[in-house]
């Protein structure tokens, strides 16, 4: 089985805490959001980057309407298979 792995890892982002683009592009959210560490075996929100707020939205352009990404994303996809019945799926609205 392969190593279960944070988002920024699996993402390759670099935005991480101490990330090369952390500087440029500024620490991801997920990376600071200690109020989830441990859920899903992550640190931070690692490995549920989609309860945190302002990440995985955005707003179609075509549509007025938020359109949530995380459901398509690989990694959630991944997250889902490893932790099975396990995993917290919810998407949040609580602070991150």
């Amino acid at each position: 089985m392969s190593p279960k792995l944070n988002c920024w890892e699996f993402k390759n982002c670099g935005r991480e805490k101490g990330g090369l683009m952390a500087r440029e592009l500024g620490e991801c959210p997920v990376a600071s959001a200690m109020s989830r560490d441990g859920l899903n075996d992550g640190i931070a929100a690692g490995r549920s980057c989609w309860t945190v707020n302002g990440t995985g939205h955005r707003f179609s352009r075509l549509e007025k309407v938020e359109v949530n990404s995380c459901h398509v994303c690989a990694f959630y996809k991944r997250v889902i298979n490893e932790e099975k019945h396990a995993a917290c799926f919810r998407f949040a609205t609580a602070q991150s």
